[in-house]
């Protein structure tokens, strides 16, 4: 008889620890998506960095290797938008785009040894989390300079 009372209360324990387990995660569960979101809008914000950081150095290589006729300003900032285009995720916008990049250049024309200066700048478009954030943080500016002297 009392083997049978312990084999009962025993069950009944196993039950309440089940509900109690389910109580846990539901209350983790918001806890850990918010991480694993949080994480994944942190890496794409840093992926578009790194992206633009390549477009300012691309397309100041590019106006700055000896060439003849020597690059123009609107060639060097199809470069930076090329590869913006190339290789930015920019999810919500239309596909082989680069809509949000802005490019400026300075000393396009330069002679031998004077810089040439690229700009690029792009506004973050966040996914999910960002746009909870925004409205009180606002945009997210990212922008990359590079300068490199004409050869």
């Amino acid at each position: 008889m009392k083997s049978r009372m312990r084999i009962r209360s025993a069950l009944i324990k196993r039950r309440k620890q089940k509900g109690a387990a389910l109580v846990e995660f539901a209350i983790v569960l918001p806890l850990l998506l918010l991480v694993v979101f949080g994480i994944i809008e942190f890496s794409l914000a840093i992926y578009d960095k790194a992206v633009i950081t390549n477009a300012s150095r691309e397309a100041a290589r590019a106006g700055i290797v000896l060439a003849s006729p020597k690059p123009t300003t609107a060639q060097i900032q199809q470069v930076a938008t090329n590869y913006c285009s190339s290789y930015l995720v920019s999810l919500g916008s239309s596909a082989n785009t680069c809509p949000a990049a802005n490019v400026s250049v300075s000393g396009a024309q330069g002679t031998f040894g004077s810089p040439v200066t690229v700009t690029v700048s792009y506004t973050f478009a966040p996914i999910g989390l960002g746009k909870l954030i925004a409205p009180l943080t606002g945009p997210l500016t990212m922008s990359a300079t590079t300068t490199m002297n004409n050869e």
